[in-house]
């Protein structure tokens, strides 16, 4: 029903909207409505030009009931239309009217009055900050204000239904109440007034227990308060609850349970005996204090474990051992606690506390502890004689007996158990001793002291030996012995003597002597005890010198002796011939060896060194060698032209350059080249040459190579001419060299080639069958016995004229050279 009822308030509010839009679209007239209570709508209307008067008409809707006619004049512009139906819609119009009673212009709005003014029922305080009101609800209030007044101030709080509450108050003061109900369309006239006073405020507790079975509760004074009550019960709900009221602002509550929390309640009341606010506080008593205190004292350290039985409500215990000189404090949540860095010597009383919030319990009564003796002090070692130790101490409080530890570096120990302040021992040498004193009584053993040692003389070296000989170094190496710290090495050799200091186990001897005898010793030595001087010697030789070189002889082509000169006793000698190409070697006792097939062209680093039983010298300075450059396998002639010849030869190992020579009774044709080849010129035809070849390294070094002789190839024939044979024959003829040579004649033209061969001894070739009216290129070439024919003779040319179908005339047209 109420939703149906919103629907039509909303429905009718558009219409109202639309309906006020178009008016004042229209005319500019307009109707606002600016407060609304119960039975009382307030208003306002724009100045209307021409307008005598305003009518103003509130008629409800959708209720039975009369409308309600206002007048005012043309200056009035705000009114108030009263005596309405609450919680009612009103149509409200405006009528500006001119002085003849003509309406001009009509403005017209909906609105809803308030509800009706609510009646309160009763106002009542139950908290200090607050007031309680109570009313019968009012048909169409969704809400309803509040308001509590005091003198000029107020608060006003606003609440869905009855009961309400008025928060943020003042504690025992007195206040106007009134409430106003609300719908959408404002809120009703106050309602009658109703007094009201806050109750007192609650007094501010503060709490103490001075003791394991008491509480001491204090609290302010509270406004127009003239009495307290106050309440204590334990917080678990056991036991029953003790309630006193008093004038005073504090209480004392005694006979109460140790270590307990206990829930206080307190509040005021005024001269009217109406109680106050309540205030809560939880307050622990002290605890009581701990019993069965136990003491455990652990052997061989200077702590003690102190135990107890746990105390109600105790948070943490505190511990606390005095001897009187020294105080030691220890805290814990739990029922043991330990005690360190205990004095030894010493007696302590123990005592235990419990704490919680509320404060301490009394200490317990004190409980004794005698703590282990301290260690001896004043230790000496003596050693009256070679391998037998003394050690004495003095005397310490609350010993009953002493132990003596000796352990040596080996692990081994011994001991010593007395009441006297002395014990003796045995020792070796090269140990170092380790030395503590304790002493004993029921408590346990006395901390640890000072650690003493004492370190005998240590041992000597018995197996050092050389490890490697050189001829100026020897290095001796010996195993470890006890009791050493460093080791002196002495080498002396009648002249010199030469040390070596070391803590390694390893010396090497440099600087000697080569090929000499040295007398050798080591000594063991310790910062505590010095050298030993009574270890034993041993002869060591160094290695043979070095040789030195003196001159390198050539005995042949592949051999060289090698001479040096020998220093040592009874060495045998070795000579190294080193380079790319290998190794070479030779050996004697002497002074001199020889090393054969030595390869050409190479370079060579000769060495050598000397051996003895000692060892090896260092070798001796290399003197380079180099061989001769090696001649080629292979070198080939070839003509290439009548005076001109290209020899070529193959790569000769070590060769820098190559001198090639061609050499007969006519004269000879050399070149000089970095290449494997070269033209030769100034060649003699059919003329036999020797033939060499000189191989040069880029040190200068030579080898000079020979090979089979060479011929050079037969002259070339002079004097070629052209003559008409016949009617159509050529005869081609020349004059032929020295000799008895063969010849071959060519003739080349564009109408054929023609080859003659004459026969052995001619100088003349006949081609019978020749066409006419051609060029020829004729060339007559000797054709040695072995090989094909030359071909670098010079070419003549030639025209072979017609004489009809003959050949006709032969005319020379010049010549040009071979190609």
């Amino acid at each position: 029903m109420c939703s149906g009822k919103g629907k039509s308030l909303v429905l009718t509010g558009i219409i109202l909207i639309s309906l006020e839009m178009v008016v004042s679209a229209n005319t500019g007239f307009t109707i606002s409505i600016y407060n609304v209570t119960s039975r009382n709508i307030y208003l306002r209307w724009s100045k209307f030009s021409g307008a005598f008067s305003y009518k103003i008409t509130a008629t409800p809707m959708n209720t039975v009931g009369h409308s309600l006619l206002v007048h005012f004049n043309d200056v009035t512009l705000t009114g108030i239309l009263t005596s309405l139906t609450p919680n009612t819609v009103h149509a409200v119009k405006v009528e500006a009217i001119d002085k003849n009673g003509i309406i001009l212009v009509e403005a017209q709005t909906m609105q809803l009055t308030a509800p009706e003014v609510p009646v309160i029922d009763q106002a009542y305080s139950k908290l200090s900050n607050s007031i309680t009101v109570e009313w019968a609800a009012v048909p169409g209030a969704t809400s309803y204000l509040l308001t509590a007044q005091d003198g000029e101030s107020f608060i006003e709080t606003i609440v869905i239904n009855s009961p309400g509450t008025v928060t943020r108050l003042k504690a025992a003061t007195l206040y106007k109440i009134t409430i106003r109900s609300i719908n959408s369309g404002g809120r009703s006239q106050p309602s009658p007034s109703k007094k009201a006073k806050t109750v007192l405020a609650a007094p501010i507790l503060s709490a103490s227990s001075p003791s394991y079975d008491s509480i001491v509760v204090n609290w302010g004074t509270v406004y127009t308060a003239v009495g307290f009550s106050v309440s204590i019960m334990r917080s678990d709900g056991l036991g029953s609850m003790v309630k006193e009221n008093t004038t005073h602002t504090s209480l004392v509550f005694t006979n109460l349970d140790p270590g307990t929390l206990y829930t206080i309640k307190a509040h005021a009341w005024n001269v009217n005996g109406i109680p106050g606010d309540d205030f809560t506080y939880n307050q622990i008593t002290s605890p009581h204090a701990p019993a069965d205190v136990q003491v455990t004292f652990e052997s061989g350290t200077l702590r003690a474990t102190v135990s107890w039985m746990p105390t109600e409500g105790t948070l943490d215990y505190n511990v606390t051992a005095s001897n009187g000189a020294s105080k030691l404090n220890c805290n814990t949540s739990s029922t043991s606690c330990t005690l360190a860095s205990l004095q030894c010597g010493s007696e302590y009383s123990i005592y235990v506390i419990a704490n919680n919030g509320a404060g301490s319990s009394k200490p317990t009564d004190g409980v004794g502890l005698k703590t282990v003796p301290c260690a001896p002090e004043s230790i000496t070692i003596d050693e009256d004689n070679p391998g037998n130790l003394s050690v004495s101490w003095s005397n310490v409080d609350l010993g009953d007996y002493y132990v003596v530890f000796v352990k040596s570096d080996d692990g081994l120990e011994v001991h010593c158990n007395t009441s006297h302040t002395q014990c003796h021992f045995q020792s070796d040498c090269g140990f170092t001793y380790f030395i503590s004193v304790f002493a004993y009584n029921k408590a346990g053993q006395s901390p640890l002291g000072d650690i003493f040692n004492y370190t005998s003389a240590p041992c000597c070296p018995t197996d050092f030996n050389p490890v490697f000989v050189s001829s100026d170094t020897v290095e001796i190496v010996w195993s470890p012995v006890r009791g050493a710290e460093m080791y002196e090495t002495k080498a002396v050799d009648g002249v010199g003597v030469v040390l070596c200091n070391d803590t390694a186990t390893i010396c090497i001897l440099s600087a000697l002597q080569c090929n000499t005898q040295y007398n050798i010793s080591v000594y063991s030595f310790s910062e505590i005890r010095g050298s030993n001087t009574s270890c034993v010697s041993k002869y060591v030789a160094t290695a043979p010198c070095s040789p030195v070189i003196k001159n390198i002889s050539k005995d042949a082509l592949s051999i060289i002796s090698v001479h040096w000169q020998a220093t040592n006793d009874e060495a045998i000698y070795t000579v190294t011939a080193k380079g790319e190409a290998g190794l070479w070697r030779c050996s004697s006792s002497g002074n001199s060896c020889s090393i054969t097939n030595l390869p050409c062209g190479s370079v060579f680093s000769i060495s050598a060194v000397a051996s003895t039983i000692a060892g090896q010298s260092l070798p001796s300075y290399s003197v380079p060698l180099e061989t001769a450059p090696c001649c080629p396998n292979d070198l080939t002639i070839m003509q290439v032209m009548q005076s001109i010849t290209n020899i070529s030869w193959s790569i000769g190992t070590g060769a820098h350059t190559y001198v090639p020579l061609l050499e007969s009774s006519k004269g000879q044709a050399k070149c000089h080249t970095l290449q494997n080849h070269c033209l030769l010129g100034c060649i003699t035809c059919g003329t036999n040459y020797t033939v060499s070849l000189k191989v040069i390294s880029e040190t200068g070094l030579a080898s000079h190579c020979t090979y089979q002789d060479y011929s050079s190839s037969a002259c070339c024939p002079s004097a070629v001419k052209l003559y008409r044979l016949g009617n159509n024959g050529i005869r081609i003829y020349w004059r032929a060299s020295a000799g008895w040579i063969n010849y071959s004649t060519d003739l080349y033209g564009s109408k054929g080639n023609f080859t003659c061969t004459p026969t052995s001894g001619l100088n003349y070739c006949d081609v019978t069958e020749i066409p006419c009216g051609d060029v020829y290129t004729v060339v007559v070439s000797p054709v040695p016995e072995k090989g094909s024919k030359l071909t670098f003779c010079p070419k003549k040319i030639y025209s072979v004229t017609c004489s009809g179908s003959s050949v006709g005339m032969v005319i020379y047209r010049g010549k040009r050279s071979a190609e």
